[in-house]
């Protein structure tokens, strides 16, 4: 079973046991709603979304069988996880990991880490080249053979 990171729980809020979630994935519509199933701290304990709403910069949630704020912050400081199975897309930005980059048949290097930017999402290759998901950028995803083939730009592989 595979399990994608998704957040930090970093505070409570309201005494009826809301969990305040510091999250950047990008598939948030997917997941932060009534009735999904999410995953908390390394044991993997799972609760059902019951409420959900957007709050500054943080996802509000209130689960199933927390419904105090004594029992919200047994939860403080815990890392939040899905099953990447519960999520009706075919490819996620974070399924990308470990994957090959190529332009055209020239081998770039693998995809390294993910990052936000303020507008889209990147991947960042071999720690060194920035490519935004974006499908101007991204040619071609091969989940079978994990290989993304990239179109090129001008300056955005810069070998020097």
């Amino acid at each position: 079973m595979e399990y994608i990171y998704i957040g930090k729980i970093v505070n409570t809020h309201g005494l009826k046991g809301e969990l305040r979630i510091i999250s950047d994935f990008n598939e948030k519509e997917e997941v932060f709603k009534k009735e999904f199933k999410i995953y908390i701290g390394n044991n993997k304990e799972e609760k059902i979304i019951q409420n959900y709403r957007k709050h500054k910069n943080y996802d509000m949630v209130l689960l199933n069988e927390i419904d105090s704020i004594d029992k919200a912050l047994a939860y403080k400081g815990e890392y939040v996880y899905i099953k990447r199975d519960d999520i009706n897309k075919e490819i996620i930005i974070e399924d990308l990991y470990n994957y090959y980059v190529y332009e055209e048949d020239k081998f770039i290097g693998k995809v390294t880490s993910l990052e936000n930017g303020i507008k889209y999402p990147y991947i960042v290759i071999n720690d060194k080249f920035r490519v935004p998901y974006l499908k101007e950028f991204i040619k071609e995803i091969d989940k079978d053979s994990k290989k993304i083939n990239i179109y090129y730009r001008k300056g955005l592989i810069d070998e020097n």
